[in-house]
């Protein structure tokens, strides 16, 4: 095992909410290092054109951007590793993260290791990825204006997303394999009253058609006689769920039942000390770049806060929300997220 010099701050993950914590951090002088994962960029590297991201009036492509997270970061001193955490120790600080054999030790820590969208387990789904498939329908939808787009899944999210795509697609296909929905009442009355959403029920996606890599239709199985028939469209929605990226950290860091991890009220902090977290690890409700880059500077103002105050003095910046280390926990209500399969 090789230990390593003791640093302010590590941060893990390589998303919007990590790049954006590192670039505060590093402006503060914190000189924090970014153990961003072999899968850096979280989302965005499987996400085309990007263009609700303020900043890019003619948009921009998710890798694209992910890179301009980075560099302006490193511009300020934040170094990076670009490899996976293995292990973290929590229990006294300085706090342990183990990449391989390699130990690190910091007085703070920030999760940011985001949350991954479930995937249907189709080659041709990955290959399609970005060029007509998508998992999130407020990114993309202004992309499917007068088009035919296929949804599946069958919670409240698919129905949020069949509705949100009406706005721009001409026809939307809800694709479920099951006769009953999980989708609240509510929401799922909401959906089938939209003239422009139809519903197809025990039935599963076997392909993804596509030509010149755009997405043409897909292939669906009736789940009871095996049917096979194709749905022309020009775009599929993935709206089965999504898992946090914390399995690392539950035995340490208190979680919701689907593993999201809970901060204090009004803080970026969880139940230790010292132990930040933001971006799509704590939100399962937003989602989006925007989003979680404004918890990722939250969580680097909140580090800074904390050492600042236990080295006696205050941090340079003067909006950050004030957080003691000696303050009593305060427990978060835990919100179940659905898991829609």
């Amino acid at each position: 095992m090789v230990e390593n010099e003791l640093r302010e701050l590590i941060i893990i993950g390589g998303g919007p909410a990590g790049y954006t914590a590192a670039l505060y951090a590093a402006r503060a002088n914190l000189n924090p290092l970014v153990i961003e994962g072999i899968s850096f960029g979280g989302q965005l590297m499987i996400t085309s054109d990007v263009e609700n991201y303020p900043g890019y009036p003619e948009g921009v492509l998710g890798p694209e951007m992910m890179e301009d997270f980075r560099k302006q970061a490193e511009r300020f001193g934040a170094e990076f590793l670009r490899d996976d955490v293995t292990s973290v120790d929590f229990s006294e600080r300085p706090f342990r993260v183990e990449v391989g054999d390699n130990e690190y030790r910091a007085r703070a820590v920030i999760v940011a290791t985001g949350a991954s969208a479930r995937q249907l387990g189709l080659d041709s789904e990955r290959a399609l990825q970005g060029r007509g498939v998508s998992y999130c329908a407020v990114c993309d939808a202004a992309f499917f204006r007068d088009k035919e787009v296929v949804v599946v899944g069958g919670g409240d999210s698919a129905m949020e997303e069949a509705i949100f795509l009406t706005k721009f697609a001409r026809k939307v296909t809800v694709v479920h394999r099951r006769e009953e929905f999980r989708a609240s009442p509510i929401m799922f009355d909401r959906a089938r009253a939209n003239e422009k959403i139809e519903f197809i029920t025990n039935a599963v996606v076997d392909e993804v058609l596509g030509e010149e890599g755009r997405v043409t239709g897909v292939l669906i199985r009736d789940v009871n006689t095996g049917e096979i028939r194709e749905i022309p469209a020009q775009g599929l929605f993935v709206a089965v769920g999504h898992d946090p990226n914390t399995s690392l950290f539950l035995e340490q860091l208190d979680h919701d039942e689907p593993g999201y991890l809970i901060t204090q009220p009004g803080s970026t902090a969880t139940n230790i000390p010292g132990v930040f977290a933001a971006g799509d690890v704590v939100d399962h409700v937003y989602r989006q770049a925007v989003t979680a880059a404004g918890t990722g500077a939250m969580a680097a103002l909140d580090a800074e806060r904390l050492l600042a105050a236990e080295e006696g003095h205050e941090a340079t910046a003067s909006t950050a929300p004030r957080l003691e280390a000696e303050e009593p926990r305060i427990e978060a209500p835990r919100v179940k997220a659905e898991a829609e399969v």
